[in-house]
């Protein structure tokens, strides 16, 4: 292979990448401007609030109140070693709040929400519904993309909230019951350890984790391709791409927030 045909190669790859983040960010100020203008369809934004906040409620219970478990375990064995046991309260509240839970939350709402959003919207576009809504004069974006963008912006950062309440008491769970914490020294330990900086971080990741989720699965579910396939590549596509995004996010806001 030449070194033409490699740079060659290497520049249709930038700019097909350029590319795509443009129609995204086309896409996205598309969907957030629908949010702020009239028409507003209620009925699709509590169906949106029920599906992404309420009956995402145990997924997102059951895995951080386990990770804050895992957690307290982890950072009692690894305290061990340098007689430092007694920090477990600190690091699993402020391990918890300013990452795990933020994270770990958005994955999840991105494996559950994402892929179910794109799914469905790349269904309704192989069925030709979304057709039937413009001969309706009803907008696509505004029906469709902007009651759930709206949802997931208002019902992740709570979900993030709940998330790190539970992890916490996973951590207290197992330290009380397990490794001879006191409850009230442990408690008291959290609560004085956590400043308020640190839960607004978290809410603030919570509901850019939040948009980029519905983003993805909109995105993904307005421009599949036709028949089963294209509904597949449609949820695969939406659930990798919001994963990483949400990585990607965690890395510039913690450097953002947190940042020396």
């Amino acid at each position: 292979m030449s070194a033409t045909t490699l740079i060659g190669g290497l520049g249709r790859s930038v700019l097909t990448l350029v590319a795509a983040i443009g129609r995204v960010a086309i896409f996205a100020g598309a969907g957030l401007g629908h949010i702020l203008r009239p028409p507003f369809y209620g009925r699709e934004f509590g169906v949106a609030l029920l599906n992404i906040g309420w009956l995402s409620l145990p997924v997102v219970g059951l895995t951080a109140v386990f990770t804050g478990a895992a957690l307290a375990l982890q950072i009692y064995a690894g305290g061990a070693r340098f007689n430092a046991e007694a920090v477990v309260p600190q690091i699993v509240a402020i391990g918890m709040v300013r990452e795990l839970g933020p994270v770990l939350v958005g994955l999840m709402i991105a494996a559950r929400v994402t892929s179910s959003i794109a799914a469905e919207i790349a269904t309704m576009k192989v069925t030709e519904q979304i057709d039937a809504l413009t001969t309706l004069s009803t907008h696509p974006m505004k029906y469709l993309v902007a009651p759930r963008l709206l949802a997931a912006l208002i019902t992740v950062p709570l979900l993030v909230g709940v998330g790190d309440v539970i992890g916490v008491f996973g951590g207290y769970a197992v330290a009380t019951g397990s490794l001879g914490f006191n409850p009230a020294t442990y408690l008291t330990n959290t609560v004085d350890f956590l400043e308020p900086f640190d839960v607004v971080s978290s809410l603030v990741k919570g509901c850019a984790f939040g948009g980029i989720s519905a983003l993805m699965g909109c995105y993904y579910g307005m421009n599949s391709g036709r028949g089963a396939q294209g509904v597949g590549r449609a949820t695969k596509g939406s659930v990798e791409a919001a994963a990483v995004l949400i990585l990607a996010a965690n890395f510039v806001l913690t450097g953002v927030f947190f940042s020396v």
